[in-house]
């Protein structure tokens, strides 16, 4: 059976998804093994404003609200770029931030090869 796409965790994403709580990490991992497989996560919305094709993993625990920031359009793997607990109704700024200079990262190292 076809395993799918890789995962390449960008900047310190994996370290933060490893911060994230148990529970929270399990769900995290149950669903970016989903979109390896070519599927949607159960909760998410994209995120074009970070760059095209990225899309937010939405996950809601007692503890608060926890977001998987990844871009799966290219052929090659799933980056995950930023990994965060959300503090705020709206996406801060700083967090924005992160995410688009990853993607940006990305797209110069494709573009250079």
């Amino acid at each position: 059976m076809k395993q799918g796409k890789d995962i390449s965790w960008a900047g310190s994403s994996h370290a933060d998804l490893l911060d994230f709580p148990v529970d929270v990490r399990r769900v995290a991992g149950f669903q970016l093994r989903k979109v390896q497989k070519g599927l949607d996560p159960d909760d998410w919305k994209p995120f074009d404003d970070v760059g095209p094709g990225v899309k937010e993993i939405r996950i809601r625990d007692a503890d608060g609200i926890y977001r998987v920031m990844y871009v799966a359009k290219f052929k090659e793997a799933i980056y995950v770029l930023h990994c965060f607990q959300k503090k705020t109704e709206a996406t801060s700024k700083h967090d924005k931030k992160i995410a688009e200079e990853r993607y940006r990262d990305i797209v110069r190292k494709r573009t250079a090869k």
